[in-house]
């Protein structure tokens, strides 16, 4: 089975921990689905809005308004580079830009293959350690223009 396919089985177990009818736990259903199986599609929220009894608009009004959630699949590496103010300052545009002519990607976006997933985010806290860029939520500080492409062939 491709990552792209769901088995509606699994997510109805997902929900199953989820009385009918009762919509007060769309976010924590959505996140549920989202942990198992990397993104919430479109099937997974057809049967959201079945179980919880809620309009299938605001399940989609839901997982559009939050950024932890993400309609596509993502890729098995998701590379997160900080564009915060301090990152900025200190070359996370570079690092940005290194990443995007590595993988032949636009942050925002997946590789074909579904390797790598490129994200920008506004901050990450760790402005002492600037630049600072996640490989699946391992944080690395001071990075340095080459290191990302590094680290990328590395994680291949």
């Amino acid at each position: 089975m491709s990552k792209t396919c769901v088995d509606p089985k699994k997510v109805r177990k997902i929900l199953d921990h989820y009385p009918e009818g009762d919509g007060t736990g769309l976010i924590h259903a959505l996140q549920d689905i989202q942990a198992e199986l990397g993104f919430v599609p479109c099937e997974a929220a057809e049967l959201v809005s079945e179980r919880l009894g809620v309009s299938i608009s605001k399940v989609f009004s839901a997982a559009t308004f939050y950024k932890a959630f993400s309609l596509e699949p993502k890729g098995d590496v998701v590379i997160r580079v900080c564009t915060g103010t301090a990152c900025h300052i200190r070359g996370a545009q570079t690092l940005v830009d290194e990443v995007c002519e590595t993988l032949g990607i636009k942050p925002g976006e997946t590789t074909k293959d579904l390797g790598f997933t490129l994200e920008t985010v506004n901050c990450v806290g760790a402005c002492a350690m600037a630049p600072v860029v996640s490989l699946n939520g391992e944080y690395h500080g001071n990075v340095q223009p080459g290191s990302v492409t590094q680290k990328i062939r590395g994680k291949k």
